[in-house]
């Protein structure tokens, strides 16, 4: 087995459409980033890369290169699949938490669960997000940003 974790962290701009595990998520707000600024996908992605010891996202993804100019996080998690696959390992579990002042991530968990896992090829009950809020403190509270938070377990295909 293989731990791995990572936080991914991107501005909130106007102007920018807000993309939560592959979810269009109507805000006044969107991440900004040389991708679709998914933060819930790049922890999630950069916690496998970890797990096994392949470096970060930037090594794999370059944020220099345009062919990922605006590219849906969700692809770059189905590559990191690939790499993951090809390294002899399968998703145990996937433990993610978003924290975001607004808007409401309750009604959209379940879909970005469906997401992910189908990026992960393995069931939605090995996939866990959550939200939290930032109760008005720091950069999240006072709605400049969102962060996400994971931690996966790799297990090695036998």
């Amino acid at each position: 087995m293989r731990i791995g974790q990572s936080v991914d962290i991107h501005p909130l701009k106007e102007r920018r459409e807000l993309v939560l595990g592959g979810v269009k998520i109507d805000h006044s707000k969107g991440l900004d980033g040389h991708s679709d600024a998914d933060v819930l996908v790049h922890a999630v992605a950069e916690s496998i890369l970890g797990a096994l010891a392949l470096g970060d996202l930037g090594t794999h993804f370059p944020d220099t290169d345009p062919k990922y100019k605006g590219i849906a996080s969700i692809r770059l998690l189905e590559h990191v699949y690939v790499l993951m696959k090809e390294q002899g390992y399968r998703i145990g579990n996937v433990d993610a938490t978003i924290m975001a002042e607004r808007p409401k991530m309750a009604p959209h968990i379940f879909s970005m669960r469906k997401n992910l896992a189908s990026a992960l090829h393995c069931q939605v009950d090995q996939i866990s997000v959550k939200a939290t809020r930032g109760e008005k403190l720091g950069f999240v509270g006072r709605e400049e940003g969102i962060t996400s938070l994971c931690v996966c377990l790799l297990e090695e295909v036998q």
